[in-house]
């Protein structure tokens, strides 16, 4: 009677020696640093990935030994090579070298402003007029003078020639002579200075000056001038872009007050690191036909300086990492009927970023199938079926 008991009693003792034994407890949170939690968060995770992964495998082992494999649905793209560029953006600010306030060369009162603001002016248009004091019947007086010292002049040059009269006379009166061509010069220059006129083409935008207001030269502007078609942009630069970006780079401007873009290109590059800011500066032309962009505007620009004719490029959502954070994708290979393929795991080597889309530098050959749909519940050499769009 007692032996009819003791084999479901010894059954009972070997299937619990079979259970697996409970993980052993972990030691009190409370009395973990925060890197110590840290650590093991991660080697859990890295625990927990390898055991997800082993358990896939045994779970598609076990449905292709009992006839029952099933596929996982997923989309593919080909990687084909295509230019990429990449660009670095920049706050910049707009300007022009054509933008200047007019100052008085001469001082005195301001006679009389010959233009209006907003009016089109050309290269030497008349602008300004300021009292020029008598200078004018000066210079009058001196051009008679001059003009009765010339005849006198050549009167002796001709005697001397011919051997009348004596040398210092004709010096006398050359030098007379030439002293008041000088002086009628000099006063001309001045009498010239009691007029403005316009350094270049462009806008009268601001007239400051009143008429009757006597002005002092370099201190008191008279009228400011600008010109709208000559703009640029201009930008500062990490001096780690110093080799990147060159004459002739191309570059995109956006201003966002408004709303406009328009492409150009570098035109010139600094020189100079700037010591406090360890950058360089940069300049692009600007393109301004109707007159809407203003000099100070804020802007961006956005530089290009790197490109790659026939990059692989491919859009990150599709990047998974392993538990030492190395980035992989899966490719389809070993194609068999009814769009039934392998999901190879790649490893890839990553370039530069553009949005969404990031380089491959390494790892993916042009005409790859690249799995997008579905790859975060594969593992590798799985065998999958492709969707068609």
């Amino acid at each position: 009677m007692k032996n009819k008991f003791l084999l479901p009693g010894f059954f009972v003792l070997a299937l619990a020696c079979e259970q697996p034994s409970k993980t052993a407890p972990i030691e009190s949170l409370d009395e973990m640093n925060i890197e110590a939690l840290q650590n093991k968060k991660a080697d859990y995770s890295a625990q927990l990935n390898t055991l997800t992964q082993n358990l896939n495998e045994i779970n598609a082992a076990i449905e292709a030994k009992s006839g029952n494999e099933k596929r996982i649905l997923v989309s593919a793209f080909t990687a084909n090579p295509q230019r990429f560029d990449h660009a670095i953006e920049l706050q910049a600010n707009i300007n022009t070298r054509k933008n200047v306030e007019l100052y008085p060369e001469l001082g005195g009162r301001l006679k009389e402003i010959k233009v209006q603001e907003g009016q089109k002016v050309k290269k030497g248009t008349l602008l300004a007029l300021f009292d020029d004091s008598g200078m004018q019947d000066q210079v009058e007086q001196l051009e008679l003078q001059m003009e009765l010292a010339k005849t006198g002049f050549e009167r002796t040059k001709r005697l001397w020639e011919q051997k009348i009269g004596s040398e210092m006379m004709f010096l006398e009166a050359q030098t007379r002579y030439k002293a008041l061509v000088k002086q009628v010069s000099q006063m001309n220059d001045q009498l010239a200075k009691s007029k403005v006129y316009a350094p270049f083409d462009g806008i009268v935008d601001e007239i400051i000056a009143k008429i009757g207001a006597t002005l002092t030269p370099g201190m008191s502007p008279i009228m400011r001038i600008v010109n709208l078609e000559e703009m640029y942009i201009e930008a500062d630069v990490p001096e780690s872009y110093l080799s990147l970006i060159k004459i002739g780079s191309k570059a995109k401007v956006f201003i966002p007050v408004l709303n406009l873009g328009q492409d150009t290109e570098i035109r010139q590059t600094g020189n100079f690191i700037k010591a406090s800011n360890r950058t360089f500066r940069i300049e692009a032309p600007l393109k301004n036909p109707e007159g809407i962009i203003k000099p100070n505007l804020n802007a961006k620009i956005s530089v290009i300086d790197y490109s790659n004719e026939t990059a692989i490029i491919i859009p990150q959502r599709v990047i998974r990492e392993n538990a030492e954070g190395n980035p992989y994708v899966f490719v389809l290979t070993q194609p068999e009927q009814d769009n039934t393929y392998v999901a190879e795991q790649r490893f890839i080597s990553l370039g530069k970023t553009k949005e969404e889309w990031i380089e491959v530098v390494n790892g993916i050959s042009s005409g790859d199938f690249v799995v997008d749909d579905g790859a975060s519940t594969l593992s590798p050499n799985q065998k999958v079926k492709r969707i068609l769009e």
